[in-house]
């Protein structure tokens, strides 16, 4: 038989939070500010094409989204791209070819790129490895892509990371402390990819256990529990308890 002196589990209902590519929501720092100087100072580019390297949540993308909306660019993957779509792909006059790497069409590339010069064609690619690194087929290719400026991104450091952490709990109506950035800091992948995920599994977990967003729950959901020397313990009833400002509703505590 069911204990009915049990509480009943909250029922936590979710809400999406779509990402914002706007200009105004792309945060800078130095892993970062060259490529995106290069995206505004459009269409002043000393080529009328341009490389985006650097690692899954770089923000490659985001600054494709932010270029492609002030271009009126199309955005197409690197893996959809073939010869007889190019003419369709290059309508517009700017194109963004998004993830594009070995293994995709070298063919339709090549086409592409003489295409675009032909045509006076805007062309921006994201990528993991700077073209130089890819191990292609064709020669006159390797030779068009090794001449197109390159700009890298790096993982965000520490102060990039924590101002991208503050503003995705903030698109959420949270308010967290300084022991939970730091814990988070030093215990998620660098990226803008890992913050993004973490702080939607700390909101949906506290949204479910009706229990505010702090460094307890970041820990006990994390693992690793064991506070770093230099970590500041979590005050009973202070700053922490009060982490999560979101107003009080059926939904959300306002307590632990």
């Amino acid at each position: 038989m069911a204990d009915r002196g049990a509480e009943p589990e909250q029922l936590a209902f979710g809400f999406d939070h779509p990402e914002s590519l706007a200009r105004d929501d792309f945060l800078r720092g130095p892993s970062n500010a060259a490529a995106l100087d290069a995206v505004d100072r459009w269409p002043d580019w000393p080529a009328r094409a341009l490389v985006l390297a650097g690692p899954d949540g770089a923000g490659k993308t985001h600054l494709a989204a932010i270029w492609a909306a002030r271009a009126g660019a199309r955005i197409v993957s690197a893996a959809a791209l073939d010869a007889a779509g190019v003419p369709t792909a290059l309508a517009t006059g700017a194109l963004v070819i998004e993830d594009a790497g070995p293994g995709l069409d070298e063919v339709a590339l090549f086409h592409l790129l003489n295409l675009a010069r032909e045509a006076g064609a805007f062309l921006l690619l994201t990528t993991r490895t700077p073209p130089a690194a890819w191990p292609l087929r064709l020669p006159d290719l390797r030779s068009r892509l090794r001449a197109l400026p390159v700009l890298s991104l790096a993982a965000p450091d520490d102060a990039l990371l924590r101002a991208v952490l503050v503003k995705l709990f903030a698109d959420r109506q949270l308010a967290v402390d300084d022991g939970l950035l730091t814990y988070l800091e030093r215990r998620i992948e660098r990226s803008f990819t890992a913050a993004r995920a973490v702080v939607a599994r700390l909101d949906d977990e506290g949204l479910r256990r009706q229990r505010p967003v702090t460094r307890a729950l970041a820990v006990e959901l994390l693992g690793n529990g064991e506070p770093d020397e230099d970590d500041d313990p979590e005050p009973e009833g202070g700053a922490a308890a009060d982490a999560d400002r979101r107003p009080a509703g059926p939904d959300r505590p306002t307590g632990a």
